[in-house]
């Protein structure tokens, strides 16, 4: 199973979501002409390579050609200045604004004309990218949008954006959107988001951070608010991990590659978002066996109603084996799996319910291999099938025995030649 891995560990950003992603799929080159192929003759991506804490990696600028244009040092101390408690923040919540301050992490806007939510769309479906890459950067737009509309109650259709409208916004959403595409089908995973702590000021006074939008985009995201005062994470960063659904798990995981992505200021832990590839190990779990002999048991008490009740108490599967018992006598040896936390009441089960007066148990590896259960639509009604893929990647599927009988006895055909049409498939 491919897994992607988020660790955010200063903040989230749109550019250091660009970075990270550039880094792992080696795309540099490749964003250089995203601005041709969105019809965006005014924007320019410079990659620059900086440290971090002692982290060398490369920093995405995009940078919006109707802007005066300002220097690394120029937009650090601008940076820094910001997060002065009596800067005043031009912060134009006016009417739905995607909160400015993507530049907390390296990008600072001028003047621009501000879109509404059809003409960016409208850029997108026009822009030189494949149709999948299309839908997620226009997902990533609408999440934003929608929690625009819930902050400033109006509908999403009418919402002009403001800084999320930008040029350079643009080139990081949708540059995202053609990677997050090129990555392929996985699973993510993330840690926890550091959001900042404190107000900021803004010319319709002190918001508290994060800013209205970015608090509804992280809803249901986990967050702790970090050591240091000031905003941590952008409306557009949030909106990427949004739309990525991690799961906030810590895998144990085989990592083969990681990447970068920093953002333009320096925090006491290092600004920079790391991504990383890797895969879950093969499943494997820790169980018990529990064995007893009976040589003395009529095997109607071993019977169908003892093997359901079996299973309800906690095994997770049985055997019953035929045996030679001491002095010749026919017996059975009853063997069963369970775990850890059903061991003893599936102990005392046997020991209930058999002739046995004493059981051994002892604890078992086992290897077993991904699998899922689905129920697919048949021209016999629907029929559950489990799909098991063996350690080459090779599927197995398997049809559930009860759902064929049942749909064999109504459609007067047999269950092998169910059986066969289903698995063939």
């Amino acid at each position: 199973m491919k897994i992607l891995y988020i660790e955010p560990f200063s903040g989230l950003s749109g550019d250091m979501f660009l970075g990270a992603l550039c880094g792992l799929l080696d795309a540099y080159d490749d964003l250089e002409d995203l601005p041709r192929k969105l019809n965006l003759p005014d924007g320019r991506v410079e990659i620059s390579s900086v440290e971090k804490n002692g982290i060398v990696c490369r920093h995405v600028n995009v940078i919006d050609l109707n802007e005066p244009s300002k220097t690394q040092d120029d937009h650090k101390h601008e940076h820094e200045h910001h997060e002065h408690p009596h800067h005043h923040h031009s912060h134009d919540e006016g009417h739905s604004h995607s909160h400015s301050h993507e530049h907390s992490h390296g990008h600072v806007h001028g003047p621009h004309s501000h879109r509404h939510l059809s003409e960016i769309v409208e850029l997108i479906d026009n822009a030189d990218i494949s149709e999948s890459a299309r839908t997620i950067a226009k997902e990533i737009f609408h999440l934003i949008g929608e929690a625009e509309s819930e902050v400033h109650n109006i509908p999403i259709e009418k919402i002009h954006f403001h800084e999320i409208s930008a040029v350079d916004s643009i080139i990081d959403i949708v540059g995202c959107a053609v990677l997050i595409d090129r990555l392929g089908k996985l699973t993510t995973y993330s840690e926890p988001v550091c959001i900042g702590q404190g107000m900021v000021n803004t010319q319709h006074g002190l918001l508290p951070v994060p800013a209205p939008a970015t608090a509804k985009l992280l809803r249901g995201i986990p967050c702790y608010k970090g050591e240091e005062k000031g905003e941590r994470v952008t409306p557009t960063g949030a909106a990427i991990l949004k739309f990525l659904n991690p799961l906030f798990e810590s895998p144990t995981l085989t990592i083969e590659q990681s990447a970068y992505g920093p953002g333009m200021k320096d925090f006491i832990a290092p600004n920079v978002l790391r991504l990383s590839l890797g895969t879950l190990p093969q499943v494997s779990s820790k169980i018990y066996s529990i064995e007893t002999n009976l040589d003395d048991c009529s095997p109607e008490l071993i019977g169908t109603d003892f093997q359901s009740r079996l299973l309800e108490s906690g095994a997770i599967d049985f055997a019953l084996t035929q045996a030679l018992m001491k002095k010749g006598r026919p017996g059975h040896l009853l063997s069963v799996l369970a775990n850890q936390e059903n061991l003893e009441k599936v102990c005392d089960f046997i020991l209930e319910n058999t002739t046995a007066i004493g059981v051994r148990y002892y604890p078992v590896n086992r290897k077993i291999l991904d699998r899922s259960e689905d129920s697919i639509s048949t021209d016999f009604g629907n029929i559950r099938v489990k799909t098991v893929t063996t350690p080459s990647g090779r599927k197995r599927r398997k049809a559930e025995y009860d759902d064929l009988a049942k749909a064999a006895k109504q459609h007067s055909i047999s269950i092998a030649e169910l059986k066969q049409s289903i698995e063939d498939q």
